[in-house]
C-alpha cells in the first residue's frame, strides 16, 4: 500500500510561533489549552514544566501567564495584566487581525458577523473587541442570516480563521444582496487555504485517508470533512492509537494529512504503525 503525505499539513507559524514561546519559558502556565493538541501539551508539560490553567482564578502572584494562540477575550487579558504576573501573549497574529477588525468596525457604527464556531475560544475573544457586544453575530449558515435584525445600515464581516472558504463566499454573497454597505474581510489564514487545497486533492486519489489532529480543532475537523467529500473512507485520529488496521484491508493508497496543531512527531508515529501492518 502506497501511504502518501499531503503536500501542506501540520504545524502553522502561529503554533510553531508559539509552542517555541512555550519552550522559551519553562516553570510557566498557558491560560487555555496553547493549541488544541493534547498530546503536545503533555510533551510541553513533561519537557518544559508548562502547566495550563483554565480560569482566571488559577493564576497566583509572579505567575508567567502565556496567552493561547487563540486568544483570550479582552477583559480576560486587561484582568491578568492589571495583576502582579507577567503576560506574554502568544496569540497568533492571524487571529489578533479580526480582534482588531471588529475593534475599528464596531467603533465606526457597522453590525459586525462572524462567520465561525460561537463557543469556539478564537470567536470568543474576537468578539469581545466589538464596542456594543449586542451589535455581533456569530454564524455557520446563510440561514442563519435571515432570522438577524440588525442595528446598522452597514455591515462589516470577518471569519474564523480556520473556516472554509467557499462557504465564507455564500454568507458574503448573501449579505452583498441584501445590504447596500458591506465590508467583507478575509480572515482565514493562508496555511488554512494550503491545508484544505492540499487535502482535497490527496483524498482525490486516496482510498483510504487518515486526518490527524485534536478532536476540539476547528481546522482539523474541517480537513476530515473535505477529505469525506472525496473519500469515504476518511478518519480523524488524534495519533497512532487510534487507528485501527482493518480501515487498511485491500486498500492501495493511504493519504495522510495534519490539522495545525498536530506536531511531527505524532504523524511520524501514525506513519510508523501504519507502514506496520503488513
Amino acid at each position: 500500500m502506497k501511504i502518501e503525505l499531503a503536500s501542506s499539513y501540520g504545524f502553522c507559524f502561529g503554533v510553531k510561533r508559539a509552542i517555541k514561546i512555550a519552550e522559551k519559558h519553562t516553570s510557566s502556565a498557558t491560560m487555555g489549552p496553547l493549541i488544541h493538541n493534547e498530546d503536545e501539551i503533555n510533551r510541553l508539560k513533561k519537557d518544559f514544566n508548562v502547566s495550563l490553567y483554565s480560569k482566571l482564578s488559577d493564576v497566583k502572584p509572579n505567575d508567567t501567564v502565556i496567552i493561547r494562540t487563540h486568544g483570550i477575550p479582552k477583559n480576560d487579558l486587561k484582568a491578568l495584566r492589571s495583576q502582579n504576573t507577567k503576560v506574554i501573549n502568544a496569540t497568533c497574529p492571524f487571529v489578533t487581525t479580526p480582534q482588531q477588525i471588529v475593534k475599528n468596525m464596531s467603533k465606526e457604527g457597522y453590525s459586525i458577523i462572524i462567520f465561525g464556531d460561537e463557543d469556539h475560544p478564537e470567536v470568543k475573544g474576537v468578539k469581545s473587541y466589538a464596542v456594543d457586544q449586542d451589535d455581533v453575530f456569530t454564524v455557520l449558515e446563510v440561514s442563519d442570516l435571515e432570522k438577524i435584525t440588525f442595528k446598522n445600515k452597514k455591515i462589516a464581516t470577518i471569519a474564523q480563521t480556520t473556516k472554509k472558504k467557499e462557504k465564507y463566499l455564500e454568507l458574503v454573497n448573501y449579505l452583498i444582496l441584501k445590504h447596500k454597505e458591506v465590508r467583507v474581510f478575509n480572515t482565514i489564514c493562508d496555511a488554512t487555504f494550503e491545508n484544505q487545497d492540499a487535502a482535497r486533492d490527496i483524498s482525490k486519489k486516496a482510498d483510504v485517508m487518515i486526518v490527524i489532529g485534536g478532536k476540539s480543532s476547528s481546522n482539523t475537523k474541517q480537513l476530515h470533512s473535505i477529505c469525506l467529500e472525496n473519500c469515504h473512507d476518511s478518519y480523524l485520529i488524534e495519533n497512532e492509537q487510534e487507528l485501527q488496521e482493518s480501515w487498511f484491508n485491500n486498500k492501495e493508497f493511504c493519504g495522510i494529512t495534519a490539522g495545525a496543531s498536530t506536531p511531527d512527531w505524532v504523524i511520524q508515529k501514525v506513519i510508523d504503525k501504519i507502514k506496520s501492518y503488513k
